[in-house]
């Protein structure tokens, strides 16, 4: 089989354990992303693509197009970036699976609240430039870090936060306020409280119909003008535009973000990028080697499998 896998920016595919099981097989890994025309030309004479979480999306206007591509093989299970219609109507079998595991996530954005409090890439810029201190960092003992969404990766971040003496606050659906009570956390008694009481507020929702835009322009202006927002999660949590006008307007005064609208973001084009009031990072959330061991481990098996006859993982709504 001749099996191509897309958006590998850092040319790590060829360096893990799972790539070996592929030996016999031809495989072509990509550096970059493209997609509509050039996408179609890229996946032509390939039997198999590989795609890595949510970085490629394969609509209609493409599917209806591949030639010779017999399976898509999707890491993790989101399949939303799909046409999973267009595609059982071309006969590709899609097989979905695997799972990062939350650590990475939860790991980076401790990065990323640590870097925007004291900072450092502004500090590390200068020292690297030949100068000495610039800024005054913001401790985190005693502030309030409110977490939205007490899930697998909240939970993690929320525990790192109450080690650190911070006051954990939530807000979230019912399962959110039950394990924050189980944990010893705080519930904020409204959702205005929430937004208008945390120093740090991170978001931890995964992205749905009913999460999408579910963090407005009217909450963040409650958010206090030295606060601090970080989004881990996905950009589409927040109502679109409403972080950057939030911010110009100074409330919050800073943000965390790893995530963005349209991925990936070249030449510094998302305006969040620019400002200099965003600490960004170019969705390194689960960029992990293990991670990546894992994730692309459970592709390789599916590969394997579709190549043997019996596709695993298999979806098809």
């Amino acid at each position: 089989m001749r099996i191509a896998v897309l958006d590998d920016y850092a040319d790590t595919f060829r360096t893990l354990g799972c790539a070996r099981r592929l030996e016999g097989h031809e495989v072509v890994a990509f550096t970059d992303s493209v997609r509509g025309e050039a996408l179609v030309e890229r996946l032509d004479g390939f039997d198999a693509v590989v795609l890595l979480q949510q970085r490629t999306a394969l609509p209609r206007v493409v599917v209806q197009r591949l030639a010779t591509v017999r399976l898509v093989s999707q890491t993790g299970r989101n399949t939303g970036h799909l046409d999973l219609a267009a595609l059982a109507e071309a006969g590709i079998v899609v097989s979905a699976g695997g799972a990062g595991g939350p650590g990475a996530t939860a790991e980076l954005t401790w990065g990323l609240i640590l870097s925007a409090s004291r900072h450092l890439p502004d500090e590390v810029a200068r020292l690297r430039s030949g100068q000495w201190q610039g800024s005054v960092g913001t401790g985190l003992e005693g502030a309030v870090l409110g977490v939205y969404g007490l899930g697998r990766i909240g939970s993690r971040v929320a525990a790192v936060g109450a080690a650190f003496g911070m006051t954990v606050l939530c807000w979230g659906r019912e399962g959110t306020a039950a394990a924050a009570r189980e944990a010893g956390y705080a519930v904020a008694p409204s959702r205005e409280g929430f937004f208008e009481t945390t120093d740090v507020l991170t978001l931890h929702l995964p992205l749905t119909d009913a999460t999408r835009g579910i963090v407005t322009r009217a909450d963040l202006d409650r958010m206090k003008p030295d606060a601090l927002l970080v989004n881990t999660s996905r950009s589409g949590v927040v109502e679109a535009g409403a972080l950057e006008a939030a911010l110009r307007a100074g409330r919050p005064g800073r943000a965390a973000v790893d995530v963005f609208d349209d991925e990936p973001v070249l030449d510094a084009s998302d305006p969040l990028v620019r400002l200099p009031t965003v600490t960004a990072t170019p969705h390194l959330g689960y960029v992990t080697t293990e991670v990546l061991e894992r994730l692309w481990g459970a592709a390789v098996d599916q590969v394997l499998a579709f190549a043997a006859g019996h596709p695993v993982d298999v979806v098809t709504d």
